[in-house]
């Protein structure tokens, strides 16, 4: 299987040329890309809001909407890469807001600094992917069962500890703490280029999408990624450590749901214990737009960036055009459906032409 996906060509026949020495077309590169459909889904999504909405090509709006993509975007891109290896994580929304819980009543209740919450958070917040990957792997159920039972348990644990420690459902103020400011510098300052206020949750999401690529593509890791994917049981057959495979990529699930967890809580100092449900379907609809499979096997990285801006573009296009924002999830769930359909045809058409 090729580092996009694509099943490998066969061995050619005695005397004849092999295909894999010929030169390819860019044309065929180019519908061989699985992120293609939502390039296309992108540029069209773009155009129709440009025109409708006026102040939607102003800069400081260009801005909000990056920064609607980045919080999305750092969760997709290690979640496509967990489709790709053929699984789910239900929990990631959840453990975003476990994260930020950890982190703030860990600092509250122990009078430290903040930045030894936040570490404690990243080894707890670790400990959960590793959680899910070792139940897959050792029980065989599906990652579906695994991960909702996971968000079930989060999802409890999350508003217990909270009311238990905090008295209420939210964590208490923790921004005149040592450590506070320097915190907030790394995950939720700002900077403004060019009259547009970029957020650094943006920085962030393109790292974690360029680190994605290149394991993906440039590392034995990410060839183990679409083995697994594409046939488990082959895949162990022919050497590829399948379970380390799987606990890793539900590790960089657990560390992007750490960086935005340290987001949410040094974006506002405090956190609901209920916040994060739901979001897990949203990441997983940006990595399908982006041009992964369900089955697993197929996708990007890039791909997940493309469903992610798709994804903030219309969540502020639609406030910008002024429209009921009561449309969104409409908008949202016809995007998803028309991405899904252009992929399979851009697929189609590519194994058609290899």
């Amino acid at each position: 299987m090729t580092a996009t996906g694509q099943p490998a060509s066969p061995a050619p026949a005695p005397g004849a040329p092999d295909e894999r020495l010929l030169r390819t077309s860019p044309l065929r590169r180019l519908l061989g890309r699985p992120e293609l459909g939502s390039v296309v889904g992108a540029v069209a999504v773009f155009l129709f809001f440009a025109v409708v909405a006026d102040s939607f090509l102003q800069a400081s709006s260009f801005g909000t909407v990056l920064y609607a993509a980045s919080t999305i975007g750092i969760m997709a891109a290690p979640v496509a890469l967990l489709m790709i290896g053929g699984e789910f994580d239900l929990s990631a929304g959840v453990l975003v807001t476990s994260s930020a819980l950890i982190s703030s009543m860990f600092s509250y209740q122990m009078t430290a600094n903040v930045w030894v919450g936040v570490f404690v958070s990243l080894l707890v917040t670790l400990a959960f992917g590793a959680f899910n990957g070792f139940m897959l792997t050792r029980t065989k159920l599906p990652s579906f069962i695994i991960t909702l039972g996971t968000f079930l348990m989060l999802t409890g644990l999350n508003l217990g500890f909270t009311k238990l420690i905090s008295g209420t459902v939210s964590t208490k103020s923790i921004g005149d703490m040592e450590g506070f400011g320097s915190a907030r510098k790394v995950f939720a300052s700002q900077l403004t280029i060019g009259g547009m206020e970029l957020k650094v949750t943006i920085l962030w999401w393109f790292v974690l999408v360029a680190i994605a690529t290149w394991v993906l593509l440039r590392t034995r890791f990410g060839n183990w990624i679409f083995a697994v994917g594409g046939e488990a049981e082959a895949a162990r057959a022919v050497g590829v450590p399948v379970i380390r495979t799987k606990i890793g990529l539900y590790l960089g699930v657990a560390f992007a749901a750490w960086v935005s967890g340290q987001h949410l809580l040094f974006s506002y100092d405090v956190v609901q214990s209920g916040e994060g449900v739901g979001n897990e379907l949203t990441y997983i609809i940006a990595a399908v737009i982006g041009g992964c499979l369900i089955t697993g096997g197929y996708g990007s990285a890039i791909g997940s960036a493309v469903g992610a801006f798709i994804f903030g573009m219309t969540s502020k296009g639609i406030v910008y055009a002024e429209w009921n924002p009561d449309w969104f999830k409409f908008f949202l769930g016809a995007m998803l459906l028309l991405a899904t359909l252009l992929n399979a045809w851009v697929r189609k058409r590519a194994e058609a032409t290899a």
